[in-house]
């Protein structure tokens, strides 16, 4: 997942496993949650991607155009001089994932359901037990083998819905500070560096991502010489914290502790600086 743009300390394989091989009489429903908004988004479409179904459809309430499109329900016979059934946007994504669904192997995200008439909600709950789309003069069926619908709601969703979900947490609080300088192309000697910076996240009860990381190294060697620098270094790479953590004054002593171990680790360069004025030699 992380090759298509969400990246964890954490692994999701046991509850994509879970998701994908459990029984059931409707369709597969993923329930997105966690505290980040888009961070949920982004897990839901790189996991899309990294399935490698051929079909990844996207549908947001709150960005999406709603206005009413023109389209012909299949299998409908139309009294002569009528207009073809007039479907919202959401009807038309869900139609077409229904169709996809027939062949291939179909994903549906859904996001910013909290926007969403409840009404929809309700639908999407018939929609899971049923496998049935239902709008006006026509119902879609979607192949339950081949389909896969994932929710993303700031707020909790409609029970009935999420008794139909599998839920998945997408902010870790697992802090990954097992590292080893080796990993990063440094030697040993690096290792008092890491363990002091390691002791601010602990402090802060946050981590950054492996790759994170990895540019916050690279940072503080080649930049990073005081606690200022520093500060801005690890809230410039760290996705999701809070920069008034780092103001905390037990905070700024452990970031001089980092700025101490990284001094004896680049060793002090001595400065001679030579007077240019003539009369300071006599």
């Amino acid at each position: 997942m992380a090759g298509h743009g969400f990246e964890s300390n954490d692994d999701y394989e046991y509850r994509v496993r879970c998701l994908l091989n459990y029984a059931t009489q409707g369709l597969r429903c993923l329930s997105v949650e966690g505290e980040s908004k888009r961070r949920k988004t982004a897990f839901a479409n790189a996991l899309g991607q990294a399935l490698d179904w051929p079909h990844v459809l996207y549908y947001d309430f709150t960005q999406s155009d709603d206005l009413p499109g023109r389209v012909t329900v299949p299998d409908i016979e139309h009294e002569e001089g009528s207009s073809p059934v007039q479907l919202s946007a959401f009807d038309r994504i869900v139609s077409e994932a229904c169709a996809f669904s027939e062949a291939e192997q179909t994903i549906l995200i859904v996001d910013q359901l909290q926007a969403a008439d409840f009404r929809e909600h309700i639908r999407l709950y018939q929609f899971v037990s049923t496998c049935e789309w239902a709008y006006p003069l026509a119902t879609l069926r979607a192949n339950a083998r081949n389909f896969l619908l994932m929710l993303i709601s700031e707020e909790p969703l409609y029970h009935s819905l999420q008794k139909e979900s599998f839920r998945i947490w997408t902010d870790s609080d697992r802090l990954r500070l097992d590292y080893h300088p080796g990993e990063f192309g440094y030697e040993a000697d690096f290792a008092p560096v890491m363990e002091s910076l390691e002791a601010v996240f602990r402090h802060i009860g946050k981590a950054p991502t492996r790759s994170e990381y990895a540019r916050l190294l690279h940072d503080i060697v080649n930049h990073a010489r005081t606690e200022h620098h520093l500060r801005h270094s690890i809230f410039g790479w760290t996705e999701g914290l809070d920069y008034g953590a780092l103001e905390d004054e037990s905070v700024k002593r452990l970031l001089e502790d980092t700025v101490k171990a990284l001094t004896e680790y680049l060793g002090y360069d001595e400065i001679q600086i030579e007077s240019t004025d003539p009369a300071a030699e006599d």
